[in-house]
């Protein structure tokens, strides 16, 4: 009885040999129960690498967003920074150099409230328009009073720290924030702290929870007299137009700077940050491609009782005509439908759930009544999923060849099984 290979009655055969009769209950439990793991494994493995690459690029988004690609500084200060900032924005491939004036200070807010530490940025209205992370979630939402000697801008979690922020997210009215400074004036019995009440004039929600706590904006010259540094920048805030290549712009940047000024990428800043949620992602595949694997060892076991169940059927299709690789074949069509299924409609589960991962947060954090991922320890206000083609094909790819594979050795042992040995018995 010779055929052509994948014939049509190989794949009815393999199909009945699937569906559970009571002889074979065991086997379809086997199956289901692989076929279940692999589901799990493939949709676990999708939605844990969609998280992880979600993770990434927002914390990218969020941390070059705020705090451009290169920065430029020196060792104390930069006299001319007008004249700097210009030489650096005609650097080909720059879209932005603004400098700033930063300085550590203590916060108080009023009527004893908690005090806290913070970072203050002073920077020109013009170029805190051209940071759009902080200019577009502006509340209220225009720049026009950043200016004059009294004007801050605050981080909208640091507000609410501070019992600055009514429930409707506006702020109180006369909203004040002390600074406090260690660079105060010299007394005859020493140094003393300063100190500086400003008004705050609106909040910024950048949704990653440490900047939104610790950044506070102040106009440049108020800056500059806060920190002592009249006519002074810190340093140069540089943007480009491909910051995923911003160590070829090094060179041109460092021919533009100031005389001995040293050119930080974010890359550098910032790179044991990703290399670490890159160890993890990595780590995180390889456990969880243990679950496809655990699952794949479920249809061999599972294809071999079937091969004994079915060793008299076997024997029949031998002395009928059927070759050794019809036979295979058979068996092998059994064992990888259930990984094709499983991987499939895994995929499916996975591609679902990521679409739908922050609604899923919110319902089971409502459901339970406790914050899940809480933004002060994963930074982020909200559970980012970034779904790549790669990965999707990758693990689909990875869960169908370890089926396949689970299939080979049952499928060859029921090839090689002697029709005289099995009818023996019988």
């Amino acid at each position: 009885m010779a055929t052509r290979p994948f014939a049509a009655f190989e794949w009815v055969l393999a199909g009945r040999y699937l569906r559970a009769r009571k002889r074979e209950r065991t086997v379809s439990v086997i199956s289901v129960i692989s076929f279940l793991g692999i589901m799990l494994g493939v949709a676990t493995l999708i939605i844990v690498m969609s998280v992880m690459n979600g993770f990434r690029t927002e914390l990218l988004s969020k941390i070059l967003g705020l705090n451009g690609h290169a920065i430029v500084q020196t060792f104390d200060a930069i006299p001319a920074y007008d004249a700097a900032a210009a030489a650096i924005r005609a650097v080909p491939g720059v879209v932005r150099a603004a400098p700033l004036v930063d300085g550590q200070v203590m916060v108080r807010g009023p009527e004893g409230a908690t005090t806290t530490g913070a970072l203050v940025r002073g920077i020109t209205k013009a170029d805190l328009a051209t940071l759009t992370v902080v200019s577009n979630t502006l509340t209220p939402g225009s720049l026009d009073a950043f200016e004059g000697g009294h004007a801050i801008i605050i981080g909208s979690r640091l507000a609410d720290q501070m019992g600055l922020r009514l429930s409707d997210g506006r702020l109180v009215p006369g909203a004040k924030l002390t600074l406090i400074g260690a660079d105060g004036p010299v007394t005859a019995v020493g140094p003393t702290t300063r100190r500086k009440t400003y008004d705050i004039v609106g909040t910024f929600t950048i949704g990653m929870s440490e900047y939104d706590q610790l950044i506070i904006f102040m106009p440049m010259d108020q800056a500059q007299l806060y920190f002592r540094k009249e006519g002074l920048a810190t340093q140069i805030e540089v943007m480009v137009e491909r910051p995923d290549i911003i160590r070829d712009y090094v060179a041109g940047l460092r021919a533009a700077a100031p005389p001995g000024a040293r050119i930080s990428t974010w890359q550098e800043t910032n790179a044991s940050f990703f290399n670490a949620i890159q160890v993890e992602r990595t780590v995180m595949f390889l456990i969880l491609t243990l679950i496809i694997l655990v699952a794949s060892l479920n249809i061999i076991s599972g294809m071999i009782m079937l091969v004994k169940d079915k060793g008299r059927d076997i024997a029949i299709l031998r002395t009928m005509g059927a070759t050794r690789g019809a036979v295979m074949r058979v068996f092998l069509i059994a064992g990888a439908s259930i990984g094709v299924v499983g991987t499939l409609a895994g995929v499916g589960l996975g591609l679902l759930f990521a679409a739908n991962i922050e609604n899923i947060r919110q319902g089971i954090s409502g459901l339970l009544g406790v914050q899940l991922f809480d933004p002060l320890i994963y930074f982020l206000s909200r559970l980012p999923a970034e779904v790549h083609t790669e990965d999707v094909v990758l693990i689909g790819s990875l869960a169908l060849g370890l089926s396949l594979l689970a299939t080979l050795y049952p499928a060859w042992r029921a090839a090689r099984l002697d029709p005289v040995e099995a009818l023996r018995y019988e």
